[in-house]
């Protein structure tokens, strides 16, 4: 017998988020930090997918759930770090530090 599918995550995660993006707390971190406004209509649309692929076992909300996970995920991968990693220590490293 055939495993039936899933959503990637919970349909309450997916809420959860939704709430936790609207919070006033997270929306000044993510000014301070971005300096723009969260977006947070995608937790919603997601929770609202996930709810309908419950119900009636849609391929559209599927779809929609599937695809909307691999966005976040490339968009987290896109991300540069903020310092160049070195390959080597610095060939000063042991001297005392300038006071």
């Amino acid at each position: 017998m055939a495993e039936q599918w899933r959503p990637p995550r919970d349909c309450n995660d997916y809420w959860d988020e939704w709430k936790h993006c609207k919070s006033l707390r997270h929306y000044f971190h993510y000014y301070y930090t971005h300096g723009e406004k969260p977006t947070c209509q995608q937790w919603k649309a997601d929770y609202a997918a996930c709810k309908e692929w419950e119900r009636t076992n849609s391929q559209e909300a599927k779809e929609a759930l599937l695809q909307s996970e691999k966005a976040r995920l490339k968009e987290k991968q896109n991300r540069n770090p903020v310092w160049t990693m070195r390959k080597h220590p610095p060939a000063d490293w042991h001297l005392p530090l300038d006071r």
